[in-house]
């Protein structure tokens, strides 16, 4: 006799498979019915945590099909005990993405004043940079900057971000980007002489930043004062290797790079 089967569905109108992904942290998917697209940040029974790039959460039910990964319909399981961790956090503290590719560079820039200016945000903010398609210049001087804004001509699809050292009121820094802000330019600063100010003592094993006497070239005091051998560019290499994360930068240039990001990536 011939077996039939319970399921009378013709084969055309059974739905293909999906593949299984464990929701393991920092993996980025799509909710369809809501469009929440965010990293998984917990996993639990039943459920799946995500947060997106503003830090709000959302927890979803751990459905069949029930997820979108880089646009493919996945089913998302629980991760395997004792499986491998994956970093959560980038050094700015942004959500994790493992694997992911970076994106076609954006049309809008941030220049940054110098080339220390430039390593420093790259070492914090680099993945995030990437992600997002922001590409990072340095400027050898603010005295250049009307002459660069003019030639970059920002517009509502190319912004431009500045970050300036020793942004303080009343400064010829001061007066030169508010020459310079328009509604597609923003320029910001940080309130120090330099940018190895930024760092904080804490994080390369000293008590604080010395103070230079006015006159003296500031970087060259620093390395007498605190008894390294007088070369700025060693100096600055010795104070890079000390900087891991956001939590070794003073808030003062954190918020600043951050308001940065945010203006060049808004929609």
């Amino acid at each position: 006799m011939r077996q039939y089967s319970a399921d009378l569905t013709p084969p055309w109108k059974k739905p293909k498979p999906v593949p299984e992904v464990a929701a393991e942290p920092g993996l980025v998917v799509e909710e369809p019915g809501t469009g929440f697209c965010g990293a998984v940040i917990r996993c639990e029974a039943g459920t799946v945590t995500l947060e997106d790039r503003f830090g709000k959460h959302r927890v979803f039910p751990l459905e069949p099909r029930g997820f979108l990964l880089e646009g493919r319909v996945v089913t998302l399981v629980r991760p395997a005990p004792g499986g491998p961790a994956r970093p959560a956090r980038t050094a700015s503290g942004s959500v994790a993405v493992p694997g992911a590719r970076a994106r076609v560079a954006r049309a809008g820039r941030i220049y940054v004043e110098g080339r220390h200016d430039a390593e420093l945000v790259e070492r914090v903010w680099g993945d995030d940079l990437r992600i997002e398609g922001v590409v990072v210049e340095y400027l050898e001087g603010v005295d250049d900057l009307p002459s660069i804004v003019s030639e970059f001509a920002p517009g509502p699809d190319a912004r431009l971000g500045v970050l300036v050292d020793h942004l303080v009121p009343g400064s010829k820094e001061w007066r030169i980007a508010r020459s310079v802000t328009s509604d597609h330019a923003l320029v910001v600063g940080h309130p120090y002489i330099d940018v190895w100010e930024a760092v904080k003592p804490s994080s390369l094993g000293i008590g604080a930043w010395p103070r230079v006497p006015r006159g003296e070239d500031w970087k060259t005091g620093v390395c007498r004062a605190l008894g390294w051998p007088e070369n700025t560019g060693a100096a600055w290499q010795r104070i890079l290797s000390g900087v891991h994360s956001y939590k070794d930068l003073e808030p003062e240039l954190l918020g600043r790079v951050e308001e940065l990001i945010d203006f060049v990536t808004a929609p």
